[in-house]
C-alpha cells in the first residue's frame, strides 16, 4: 500500500520540487509526524528538513496573535462583559461561565467564516424583538422582558470590547486568529514572494481557510492536494464529497489548473467485517479478540489502527489488548479526571462548596479512605483515620467539626486543618490548602519513589492544574468562592490529559476519529459506528438560530456530518482489511441505532459485507448453596458455645439459616454498625425494652395499680429521652424523621400504659413477678457427652388474675397466627411461621426447668404495632383452618412436645456429620 502522503512527496519530486524549501501545510500536527518518516523514502540524498505545521500554526504564525487556553478566554470575556454590563445587572462568574461558553463558540464561528458581525447580531436582535412582538412592544415591559431583550442588543457590543480587547493584548481565540490571518494576508505574500507552500489532505474549510489558501494559489505559491475518491466525488449525493465538490466548482483556480487528486483506491478489493455488540465494554472485549487473531498474520500490528468513535472506550480498550503486543502508540492522552486525585479534590470542593463549620461523616470517612490521604494520617504507627472512623460508628456522629476530628486525632491536627479549615475564608487560602495537600502526598511518596513514579506523575499534573488555577485568580480576580473555583476547576480538568509513552510510528497505532486525518493503514478497526457517536447528529449549541445559520453560510449539523462522512470513508479508501463495530444496545447517553455510515456501505454495493452479532458467552452457572462441614476445630467451638448457652433468637436465627449462625455465633463475625442517620428499628425497640424495665423492674413483686401506672405516664418523655440518648450516642432526634420517631417510642410506651389502665379499670388483677428476668438452665441430652445450656432474658412475667403470663415485648407488627403452632415437628422448620412460638416456649421451659413458674402458665407477645389485639397468647391448635380447637394453657405435655423438638435441634448442630447448610431466605 502506497500512502497519500508518499503519492504526494513522489509527485513534488516528479515535478522537480526542491523538497527543503517549502512548507507543508497539514490538518494536525500528527500527520506532520508522518510526512516526516516518509521523506526518506524519495530523497536520493542527504536533505534539510522542509518547515512542516500545521494550519493552525501556519495561521497563528500569519495572524501574529497567539492562541489562549479556553479557560482563560473565559476570564478574558468576563473582563470585557464587566466593562459594559451595568454593575446591577452583572451576572457572577459561575452564571456566566455558562451561557459565555455557548457564546465564544458563536464568536469563533463568526469569525472563521468572515461574516460581517454588525449585521448578523442586528439581524439576531431584530428576530428576537420579531419572535417576542406580542409583548416586547408593550409599553410596561417586565424586568425579565427587558433583560432578555437587553441580552441581545448587547451581543455586538459585547464582541466589539472582547475582540479590542483581546487584539490589545496580541492574544486570541481560533475564529479572531483567523480573521486577523486574513487581514495580514496581502503582507505575508510582500514578505515571501518566494515561499512556496503545499497543503494536503484538507477538507472541510471555513471561509478563512478559503481564502487564505486561494490568495496562496492565486499567486503561485502554494499547490494543493485533496484526497477524494472518484466514487464519492461522482456521486451528487455522497457527504464525503460535499467539501470537495463545492471547491471544484466554485475555485477559479481549477476553472485552469488539475484538481489532485481524484484516486480510485475505494473500489479495490476490500475485507469489510461489521460486528454488532452488546454494550461498549463487549466492543473492547472484541478489539482485544480481533487484535490477537491479526497477531497470527502481523505480530507486530504494523499499519495496523484502532479508530475510536468514542474516546470514553480508551480505558476499556486498552486494558483488553493482548498481552504480548511490543509496539503500541496511543495519540489520546489519559483523561486527568479519570484519576484518583481528581475524585479527591471533586470531593473536597463538593464538601467546601457551601461555607459550613461542621462537614457530613460520610463525606469525611470518604476524604479519609482515600488512598493518598490515608497514609498522611499514620503517624509513630497509629492509624489515625481508622481511629477517627471508629468514634464516628460508636458514637453515631452525623455532623463533625474540624475540632472535633483534631480531638479524636491530635497528631493529625495539620492534615485535618489542610482537609476541613480555611476553605471558605479566601480563594488563595483555599488554593493554598490544595498546594500543601499536594506537598504532603509527595513527602510520602518520595519515600519509596521507584515504586509510585506513576503516582508522583499524577501529582506533578495536578500541581500544574493547580498553578493554572492560582495564576488566573491572580491575575483576573474573578473567581469569588469556593463554588466558582469547583466549577473552573472541573473547566481544567476535563481537556487535561496525562500522555503516554509510545512508538509514534510501529507497530499498532489507537487513535481518534480526527487523529486518524491524512493517515493510512493497511488494517482498520473503527469502533462505535452508532448514529449519534459517528456521525454525532443534532447538536444545536447555539445562540444563531438554524435558518440564520443557513442565511449566513454557517455550518450546521449537515456540515458536521459531512466531516465525519469525510474522515469515516477517507480511512476506509486505501485500507485492505476493515472491521467496523457498533454498539446493538441503542442507549440515549452513548448513542443510538447502527449507523448510516454501515447502511450506506451496504447500499453502494461496491464490497461484499460480511455481518456478524457478536454476544459474550456467558456461562450458566447454577447457584449452589452453600455448606460448611464441621472439622475437629469447629466441633470444639460449638462445644465451647454449648457451655457457654443457646439463646433462644441463637436457635432461631440457626432455623432461619444454619450459615448464618455458623457466622455470627461461631466465627464472631458482626455486622458492621453504620451510623443510624435514621433511628432503625433495633434501636427504637430498646429504647421501649429499656424504657418499661424502668418502669416495672420497681414494681416487682407487687400489685399495680391504676394511680401507679398514670403516675408512670409523666415520666415517659424524660425517660425515653434518656435512652435515646444512650443508644442513639450523639445522633440529633430534634428533627426531620427522627423526631417522628421519638414520638413513635413516646407513643408506644404511652398507649401501652394505656392499656394497662384499661385492663385495670376492667376489675381485673395484675401482679409483677419478674422484669428482665436471666434464666440459665443445663438441657438434659443424654446423647451428647457436654453439657448444653439454653440462656435468656425474660421481658416481663407476671400474674394476670392468678394465672401467670410470660410476656415478650415486639415493636414490630406480630399477628395472633404467629403464636400458634399444629404440628410439633414444624416447629423448627419454618422460621416465618414459628420463631415467634419458639422462642416464647423456650422461655416458659427454661423457667419451669428453674422452678421459677408452676405449670399451667400462658405465654405470648404483646405486639406495639399490633396494640390492640392486647395480649397474643401461645395456642396449640388441633388442625388448620376455621373451627379449630385452641389451647392457651401451656402444660407439662406442651413443654415435653417442646422439649422433644428442642433436643432435636440441639443434636443437629452439635453433630459432626451435618454440616452446616445455607437456606434460601
Amino acid at each position: 500500500m502506497t500512502t497519500f502522503i508518499f503519492d504526494v512527496l513522489k509527485d513534488l519530486q516528479n515535478n522537480n520540487s526542491n523538497l527543503s524549501e517549502l512548507t507543508f501545510i497539514l490538518p494536525s500536527k500528527r500527520a506532520g509526524l508522518f510526512l516526516k518518516h516518509q521523506l526518506y523514502k524519495v530523497s536520493n540524498q542527504t536533505i534539510f528538513s522542509p518547515t512542516i505545521i500545521s494550519i493552525e500554526e501556519f495561521v497563528e504564525d500569519l495572524s501574529q496573535l497567539q492562541t489562549i487556553s479556553n479557560t482563560e478566554l473565559l476570564f478574558e470575556f468576563y473582563t470585557a462583559y464587566t466593562q459594559v454590563t451595568k454593575k446591577e445587572e452583572t451576572d457572577s462568574f459561575e452564571i456566566f461561565s455558562k451561557w459565555a461558553q455557548i457564546l465564544l463558540q458563536d464568536f469563533n464561528e463568526i469569525d472563521r467564516y468572515l461574516i460581517p458581525q454588525e449585521k448578523i447580531f442586528n439581524y439576531l436582535t431584530a428576530i428576537k424583538e420579531i419572535e417576542n412582538h406580542h409583548w416586547s412592544l408593550e409599553e410596561n415591559q417586565t424586568e425579565f422582558i427587558k433583560n432578555y431583550l437587553s441580552f441581545w442588543n448587547k451581543l455586538h457590543s459585547y464582541y466589539t470590547h472582547f475582540s479590542k480587547q483581546l487584539l490589545n493584548k496580541k492574544i486570541g481565540y481560533q475564529g479572531l486568529i483567523y480573521r486577523e490571518a486574513v487581514a495580514n494576508l496581502e503582507a505575508y505574500i510582500q514578505d515571501h514572494p518566494n515561499k512556496q507552500h503545499v497543503f494536503l489532505g484538507f477538507n472541510a474549510l471555513n471561509t478563512c481557510e478559503e481564502t487564505i489558501i486561494q490568495k496562496l494559489l492565486q499567486n503561485h505559491l502554494a499547490k494543493i492536494y485533496w484526497d477524494i475518491d472518484t466514487v464519492f466525488f461522482n456521486s451528487p449525493n455522497h457527504d464525503a464529497a460535499l467539501f470537495t465538490r463545492q471547491h471544484h466548482q466554485k475555485w477559479p483556480h481549477f476553472k485552469t489548473e488539475p484538481f489532485n487528486w481524484i484516486t480510485t483506491n475505494y473500489s479495490n478489493k476490500k475485507n469489510i467485517s461489521t460486528f454488532g455488540i452488546p454494550k461498549n465494554i463487549g466492543q473492547a472485549k472484541h478489539i482485544g479478540s480481533l487484535l490477537k487473531s491479526l497477531q497470527h498474520e502481523n505480530s507486530s500490528l504494523q499499519n495496523t489502527a484502532v479508530v475510536l468513535g468514542d474516546e470514553n472506550l480508551l480505558i476499556p480498550v486498552l486494558n483488553a489488548l493482548p498481552e504480548n503486543i511490543d509496539a503500541l502508540n496511543i495519540t489520546m492522552g489519559f483523561p486527568l479526571k479519570s484519576i484518583p486525585l481528581a475524585w479527591l479534590f471533586e470531593t473536597l470542593f463538593y464538601i467546601h462548596k457551601t461555607p459550613s463549620n461542621s462537614f457530613y461523616h460520610k463525606d469525611v470517612i470518604n476524604v479519609m479512605s482515600h488512598q493518598f490521604i490515608r497514609p498522611l494520617f499514620n503517624v509513630d504507627q497509629v492509624d489515625y483515620a481508622s481511629k477517627i472512623i471508629e468514634t464516628i460508628d460508636a458514637n453515631n456522629i452525623i455532623y463533625l467539626t474540624a475540632d472535633r476530628l483534631k480531638a479524636i486525632a491530635p497528631h493529625s491536627g495539620t492534615v485535618i486543618d489542610l482537609l476541613f479549615s480555611n476553605w471558605g475564608k479566601t480563594i488563595d487560602l483555599a488554593l493554598q490548602n490544595c498546594f500543601q495537600l499536594i506537598l504532603s502526598i509527595k513527602t510520602y511518596l518520595d519515600a519509596n519513589k521507584a515504586a509510585n513514579l506513576l503516582s508522583l506523575e499524577y501529582l506533578f499534573r495536578f500541581n500544574e492544574l493547580f498553578n493554572e488555577l492560582s495564576r488566573l485568580n491572580a491575575k483576573y480576580q474573578h473567581i469569588k468562592d469556593v463554588s466558582t473555583l469547583f466549577s473552573i476547576y472541573k473547566e481544567l480538568l476535563s481537556s487535561e490529559t496525562l500522555d503516554f509513552q509510545g512508538e509514534p510510528l510501529q507497530g499498532l497505532q489507537i487513535m481518534g476519529m480526527l487523529e486518524s486525518r491524512v493517515l493510512d493503514f493497511d488494517t482498520v478497526i473503527i469502533s462505535s459506528v452508532n448514529e449519534g457517536v459517528l456521525p454525532s447528529g443534532k447538536s444545536n449549541n447555539s445562540f444563531i438560530p438554524f435558518d440564520v445559520k443557513l442565511e449566513n453560510k454557517l455550518p450546521t449539523y449537515k456540515e458536521k456530518d459531512a466531516v465525519y462522512t469525510y474522515h469515516f470513508y477517507r480511512l476506509l479508501q486505501r485500507a485492505k482489511n476493515i472491521y467496523i463495530l457498533y454498539n446493538t444496545e441503542a442507549d440515549v447517553l452513548t448513542g443510538g441505532e447502527r449507523s448510516r455510515f454501515i447502511t450506506q456501505l451496504e447500499l453502494e454495493g461496491i464490497h461484499n459485507i460480511n455481518h456478524q452479532i457478536v454476544a459474550p458467552q456467558v456461562p450458566v452457572i447454577e447457584a449452589s448453596l452453600q455448606t460448611i462441614d464441621k472439622n475437629e476445630s469447629l466441633v470444639n467451638d460449638i462445644i465451647n458455645l454449648s457451655a457457654k448457652g443457646f439463646s433462644p433468637s441463637s436457635l432461631t436465627s440457626y432455623i432461619r439459616n444454619p450459615i448464618d449462625f455458623y457466622h455470627q455465633k461461631l466465627l464472631k463475625i458482626k455486622e458492621h454498625d453504620d451510623v443510624e442517620e435514621t433511628v432503625a428499628a433495633n434501636t427504637l425497640g430498646t429504647v421501649v425494652h429499656n424504657t418499661l424495665e424502668d418502669f416495672y423492674k420497681p414494681l416487682t413483686g407487687t400489685f399495680i395499680t391504676v394511680d401507679i401506672i398514670k403516675s408512670l405516664k409523666s415520666k415517659i418523655e424524660e425517660q425515653v429521652t434518656y435512652h435515646f440518648k444512650n443508644e442513639y450516642k450523639e445522633g440529633d432526634i430534634t428533627k426531620g424523621k427522627n423526631l417522628i420517631v421519638f414520638e413513635i417510642a413516646k407513643r408506644y410506651v404511652s398507649n401501652f400504659l394505656d392499656l394497662e389502665i384499661q385492663d385495670l379499670k376492667a376489675g381485673n388483677q395484675i401482679k409483677i413477678i419478674a422484669i428482665e428476668a436471666d434464666n440459665q438452665v443445663i438441657v438434659d441430652i443424654p446423647e451428647l457427652d457436654f453439657p448444653v445450656k439454653l440462656v435468656g432474658k425474660v421481658d416481663r412475667v407476671d400474674e394476670y388474675n392468678g394465672i401467670t403470663r410470660i410476656i415478650d415485648y415486639k415493636t414490630g407488627r406480630v399477628e395472633q397466627n404467629q403464636v400458634e403452632v399444629i404440628n410439633w415437628d414444624e416447629l423448627t422448620t419454618d422460621y416465618k411461621k414459628y420463631s415467634k412460638s419458639f422462642q416464647i416456649l423456650a422461655y416458659a421451659y427454661m423457667m419451669q426447668q428453674m422452678g421459677t413458674i408452676n405449670l399451667p402458665v400462658e405465654a405470648g407477645i404483646i405486639s406495639f404495632k399490633n396494640l390492640s389485639a392486647g395480649f397474643l397468647k401461645f395456642a396449640k391448635k388441633d388442625k388448620s383452618g376455621n373451627g379449630a380447637k385452641k389451647d392457651f394453657l401451656i402444660t407439662n405435655d406442651t413443654i415435653d412436645s417442646f422439649k422433644s423438638e428442642l433436643k432435636q435441634l440441639i443434636l443437629e448442630i452439635c453433630n459432626p456429620n451435618i454440616p452446616f447448610t445455607e437456606k434460601e431466605v
